[in-house]
């Protein structure tokens, strides 16, 4: 008889984080969705007001579009309204407010601006809740003492977070300090792979489960399609996300990672693969406890080097010269 072993079962706190982070990123989405019929529903008007300004509902964008709704159609009024620096762009407001915005559109820009309302108030809902929550799975590690051994199974597997070095508000502000990865990213992170790391053996196994690391798809030889398969595609779309953001952050190791393997291999793989290190990374500092540390920029350049400077010193030794390296120490400007 083969025995398997069993399917990875978080514990119920776990559970409950994850029913709350992912809820909201429903409600986030679904946000998105509405802001992109509204720009469509602007666009049926002729109004071209995302041409002019980044978030359509900003504050100074809001305030034209209720203007609008309330039946304000001249440009000229209505560019009056910006704020701040888009007070500037007054000129090209005036001509991306020129439109034929009839009572149907009024009617529509209303209700998606009532629908919008709604979802933001939602998700401020679910954020206080996952702090809430948050915060009372941290109190409950703090007071309640570790399992002894006449603990029954199913009471050490629920309690089996409470163990770990690591709070949850501690493992969130550590993992807060990754470059791409915000607060809420973090949530999502710990609500879809936990605090306590030893249910996987090491990195590798992690990602493996999370399916963010090449496929292994050899046959006599041949390597065949490497794709990544199938996995958690909460957790896989959170690290995606993260690795957008990290490859725009200027001088840091994971955008030198991105624009290296970017040229050679493509976007897409450049981003799975900035994101395959921001998981490792996240497995290590929950073992650890230790916050983020940037590799920096010339990390990739050191193994590179070395091999540059062995060769080199190989070849001018074949031609009959003594070769001694040392490092030039660098001088400071006068």
């Amino acid at each position: 008889m083969v025995y398997e072993r069993g399917s990875l079962i978080p514990p119920l706190p776990q559970r409950d984080l994850r029913d709350l982070t992912r809820q909201r990123t429903n409600l986030v989405q679904e946000r998105a969705a509405v802001v992109n019929r509204l720009q469509k529903t602007l666009e049926w008007a002729n109004i071209k007001l995302a041409c002019v300004v980044t978030d359509i509902t900003g504050v100074s964008a809001r305030q034209i579009l209720t203007a609008i709704v309330d039946g304000q159609d001249n440009e000229k009024v209505l560019a009056e309204l910006a704020k701040a620096s888009l007070r500037n762009k007054r000129q090209q407001l005036e001509q991306a407010l020129i439109g034929r915005v009839r009572e149907h559109h009024r009617f529509l820009i209303a209700q998606h601006l009532i629908h919008l309302d709604f979802l933001k108030e939602q998700i401020a809902i679910f954020d206080t809740q996952i702090t809430e929550h948050i915060q009372a799975q941290t109190t409950t590690q703090n007071n309640l003492k570790p399992p002894t051994p006449s603990d029954s199974p199913s009471s050490a597997v629920e309690i089996s977070s409470v163990n770990c070095p690591l709070s949850w508000e501690a493992a969130v502000s550590l993992l807060d300090t990754i470059p791409g990865v915000a607060l809420n990213t973090a949530e999502l992170l710990l609500a879809e792979i936990g605090i306590d790391m030893t249910r996987f053996p090491s990195a590798v196994h992690l990602a493996r489960w999370a399916r963010v690391c090449p496929g292994n798809n050899e046959s006599a030889g041949k390597q065949f399609s490497g794709r990544t398969g199938q996995g958690n595609s909460w957790l896989r779309s959170a690290l995606i996300q993260a690795a957008n953001a990290a490859s725009r952050c200027k001088h840091t190791y994971l955008a030198v990672v991105y624009q290296r393997l970017k040229a050679r291999r493509g976007r897409k793989r450049a981003i799975v693969a900035v994101a395959h290190r921001i998981l490792t990374a996240v497995f290590h500092m929950l073992s650890t406890g230790q916050p983020y540390k940037d590799l920096g920029v010339n990390h990739l350049n050191q193994p590179q080097k070395q091999h540059l400077l062995k060769r080199m010193r190989s070849r001018l030794e074949q031609l009959g010269y003594k070769v001694t390296l040392e490092a030039q120490t660098s001088v400071a400007p006068t």
